[in-house]
């Protein structure tokens, strides 16, 4: 939900630590950096660790929304690090790729622990990106959709490369975060957890994320 208009003299700036979890190669690093930098990279290397960027949203002339966005490493062997970077986390965005069936039996195990482990008030969205790669789809919106609606999350279809959806994705989560409720608790934690590296350090073939 969006929070109540301020005084028109008023700017209110709320900050939220935003995860984004999934198998690797499923386009996260890419829709954070289409959300951030408006760009679209065919080739990225394999984020290590975490990423950590930032990122505002306007949900009106009086209310921003800052995301403190840590984007996790997909692979297997950094899957014991991923608590580290959803603890304390308001918000999650959970990407599986549409034309890989297995991504999205991936998405699901994390959305799983999430639910078990993670701040139990936490917003989490389902994003099926690769939306342009039509010819070579293999999970239908329909499915995709009904699973979310069951476990009341967030759902889009995004694409990292065309730009579909990838705004509206991160604003919809804006505007469903109780913003006053927990706005106070997160600020507690702004500065925590500096470590990881910048997307746009990352630039060589080892992996396609698009």
């Amino acid at each position: 939900m969006s929070a109540q208009p301020a005084s028109q003299s008023s700017n209110k700036l709320y900050q939220f630590k935003l995860v984004l979890l999934g198998e690797s190669a499923v386009g996260k690093s890419s829709l954070v950096l289409r959300f951030v930098k408006d760009q679209f990279d065919d080739y990225r290397e394999s984020t290590i660790g975490a990423a950590f960027l930032t990122q505002t949203v306007s949900l009106d002339e009086s209310t921003t929304v800052k995301f403190e966005i840590w984007d996790t490493a997909g692979q297997e062997r950094y899957k014991s690090l991923a608590p580290m970077y959803y603890r304390n986390a308001n918000c999650a965005i959970v990407v599986y790729d549409i034309t890989q069936p297995a991504s999205l039996d991936k998405a699901k195990s994390w959305i799983k622990e999430l639910k078990r482990q993670a701040d139990p008030n936490i917003v989490i969205a389902l994003a099926g990106n690769k939306s342009d790669l039509v010819s070579r789809r293999a999970i239908s919106t329909e499915d995709a959709r009904s699973y979310a609606n069951e476990g009341g999350l967030l759902f889009f279809e995004t694409s990292a490369k065309t730009a579909h959806n990838v705004h509206e994705l991160f604003t919809a989560i804006a505007k469903k975060l109780p913003l006053e409720q927990i706005a106070a608790s997160r600020n507690r934690n702004s500065l925590s957890q500096r470590q990881g590296i910048d997307l746009a350090q990352a630039g060589n073939t080892n992996g396609c994320a698009c």
